[in-house]
């Protein structure tokens, strides 16, 4: 099996062609998994294709950019049930998979906070629950709301569901918080989960695909009878918001206090301080995992120290302190019987191979990513070709390897096409690009539509009833052109000759739902209308930091055409935002300077209410909304921590000294930006300065 850390030795260009592949194969089934329970692939095939993405960033950090599936979190909340915002996000994990990249792991957190070599790192180690996560909230000790995981921020009202769960208790004991959110995952044991599937398959009903599935499918019933008539089980995990003293606890102590007050939790949790025997316990559980009655996929780490979990903090999806060791990936052999090219919204040409199907580990796959016609090349693939896959997630698998002692002499070699199979424009690659792309634009219509999918997505606008299919349909129609139509549709609805509730597959309940999910998104977050625009190279993360620094629409284009001049202020305000550079600058200006997207811009400000940035709440921190500067080496604390910390407290974190910087905060050997600061009379703050003004010692 190919190791994640051969992607360490890949060229830039090889490496930015497989992020672009990667992430579009990771968002077309992310909804398929957290929103209809049905994916079409298993979930190992899921995580093998993370980890080639996460190797992949942490050789290249520079692809950490556009439509990062390691920057966000599950899949938009689906219709038919209340929608609840959680007091505290419910984040992802990063992955690894090898000891290697848990000797990684360890380390960052030791550079993070500063630690010695000697200094011992605590880490719980706990099994990975293949199941449905759940948030449950307690009110003066009483079960008042459960909800799904959701995007991170906000779930589904499952309450009436989960309160049929055996293993949830309706009340807690009288030395439980006032307060508590249970934080846990719903499964459903192997020996259940086949009794339900024979069920099912008597009564001619729905068979579902593994436990997780059926867990996940069983909990989202309309009808909580139906909840109720499945052997549904729960084990905690932790907590979100609280108002419980923890001060010099671990996270092994909130298990205990979990377990004494009546939540189920995993035999096979335990804390270890060094690699080897975290190492021997994943050897350990990788060889029980066939005979635990629950699915594992992994074991989560998480740094034990309460107070050390605080310092680290969270990065875009997932904390800093913790992380999931994977187990590994099954492979298969198969035939490639043709190859596929698919049209992106930015024009790029995938090549996607068409596989002889067959199961592995229990699913069927008949597609497999190529990336680009370099991947192609470098593999050595041909039609025809007898290749290893590897299950990869719920998504495209990918090729590993091709068998070359079994070529017959009839294989065939694919010629990459030098013209968009779609709109038949020139397909061309420029210098510094892997990928090939359409030059069609706007007359292309694979591009049209799939940034109209973009546009409609979990993290765009996130419409309802709008999915690739009826986007197809209504593109092909003649409904839906640019994203303005989307707004436009229920006006131009009246005066069609055949409505769409009367089209095939539509009455006037899904009708009105359609409409209503339209309008319910006109109202949208600054960050988020962003992101929607699909410009290149501009995923969420990005548009955030966008959002945050120019505040308003308004603003931003005020800004992005002042910045056309190269040598104006705003031009260098720009490139000073953390962590965007001169890629993500040209692609914005570029974005901004075409008319047509001008055009759009004002007719979409037309439709919609566009709400400003919302900065997060900071109660009283005094750095909040000002612009800070890091430079030079930090005793107290290391520079990432710095940085997190002023973000944590409302702060923007620039990468450069300008005249609207408000603060730089310079360590020892502070060199050119602390001279530029003093020549801007810029207020300069030392390390210790800084801490007292932020409030630590």
């Amino acid at each position: 099996m190919s190791q994640p850390g051969s992607l360490f030795d890949l060229s830039i260009e090889d490496a930015k062609a497989r992020h672009v592949a990667l992430v579009k194969d990771i968002r077309c089934h992310d909804a398929a998994y957290y929103q209809k329970d049905a994916p079409e692939v298993s979930d190992a095939q899921y995580d093998t294709l993370r980890r080639e993405l996460e190797a992949l960033e942490a050789a290249h950090p520079e692809l950490v950019t556009p439509d990062s599936p390691t920057q966000t979190v599950g899949a938009k909340p689906s219709q038919g049930f209340k929608k609840v915002k959680h007091a505290l996000p419910m984040l992802s994990l990063s992955n690894v998979f090898s000891e290697e990249e848990l000797e990684d792991f360890i380390g960052r957190v030791r550079r993070f906070l500063g630690l010695s070599e000697n200094k011992k790192v605590e880490l719980l180690a706990e099994p990975k629950i293949d199941g449905l996560s759940c948030s449950l909230r307690y009110e003066n000790r009483k079960l008042v709301l459960a909800a799904t995981r959701g995007d991170g921020a906000e779930g589904e009202d499952i309450t009436e569901n989960v309160r049929t769960i055996k293993d949830v208790p309706q009340e807690l004991p009288k030395d439980a918080p006032d307060i508590l959110e249970v934080r846990g995952e719903i499964y459903m044991g192997r020996g259940n989960f086949a009794a339900l599937n024979k069920r099912q398959e008597e009564a001619e009903d729905h068979v579902f695909a593994n436990p997780r599935n059926a867990a996940a499918g069983s909990v989202r019933q309309l009808d909580s009878s139906i909840t109720k008539s499945r052997p549904l089980h729960l084990f905690a995990y932790g907590v979100g918001e609280h108002d419980w003293n923890l001060k010099g606890s671990t996270q092994f102590d909130v298990i205990k206090a979990l377990k004494k007050w009546g939540f189920q939790v995993t035999k096979q949790t335990g804390v270890f301080d060094g690699l080897e025997g975290l190492m021997k316990n994943y050897q350990v559980l990788l060889e029980q995992r066939v005979d635990l009655d629950y699915e594992i996929d992994g074991i989560v780490y998480k740094v034990n120290r309460l107070d050390w979990q605080e310092r680290l903090g969270f990065v875009s999806r997932a904390p800093r302190w913790a992380t999931a060791h994977k187990f590994p990936a099954e492979q298969a052999v198969t035939i490639l019987k043709g190859i596929d090219i698919q049209v992106g919204r930015t024009g790029a040409l995938t090549p996607v191979a068409r596989l002889e199907p067959i199961t592995v580990g229990g699913v069927v796959v008949s597609n497999a990513t190529l990336h680009n016609e370099d991947e192609i090349e470098r593999k050595g693939v041909r039609i025809g070709d007898t290749v290893v896959i590897q299950r990869a997630g719920d998504v495209i698998p990918q090729i590993v390897k091709v068998l070359e002692d079994k070529r017959t002499g009839k294989e065939k070699k694919f010629t990459f096409p030098d013209s968009c199979p779609v709109c038949d424009s020139l397909a061309i690659r420029e210098d510094d690009d892997v990928v090939r792309r359409c030059t069609g634009g706007l007359i292309c219509p694979a591009q049209a539509v799939e940034r109209l999918k973009h546009f409609v997505s979990r993290l765009a606008f996130d419409i309802e009833g709008l999915g690739s299919k009826i986007i197809e349909q209504f593109y092909e129609e003649g409904l839906i052109k640019s994203p303005v139509d989307i707004f436009r549709l229920e006006e131009c609805n009246v005066a069609l000759d055949t409505p769409i509730r009367e089209r095939e597959g539509w009455g006037e309940l899904s009708e009105k739902n359609l409409f209503a999910s339209i309008n319910e998104r006109r109202n949208i977050a600054f960050n988020r209308f962003i992101y929607a625009l699909g410009i290149r190279q501009v995923g969420e993360a990005t548009a955030k930091r966008i959002a945050a620094t120019y505040g308003s629409l308004e603003s931003l284009k005020r800004a992005m055409e002042q910045a056309q001049d190269r040598e104006s202020e705003s031009y260098a305000d720009l490139l000073a935002v953390e962590d965007i550079g001169p890629g993500v600058t040209d692609e914005l200006l570029g974005f901004f300077a075409e008319d047509h997207n001008q055009e759009i811009l004002s007719a979409l400000e037309m439709q919609l209410s566009i709400e400003p940035y919302d900065v997060p709440e900071v109660g009283d921190s005094p750095i909040a909304g000002k612009t800070i500067v890091f430079t030079g080496v930090m005793e107290k604390m290391t520079r990432s921590e710095a940085k997190a910390r002023a973000e944590n407290m409302g702060a923007k974190v620039s990468g450069s000294v300008s005249k609207k910087t408000d603060y730089v905060v310079a360590g020892e050997d502070a060199g050119s930006k602390l001279k530029k600061a003093q020549e801007l009379g810029v207020t300069t703050l030392t390390e210790s300065q800084w801490l007292e003004m932020i409030g630590s010692s």
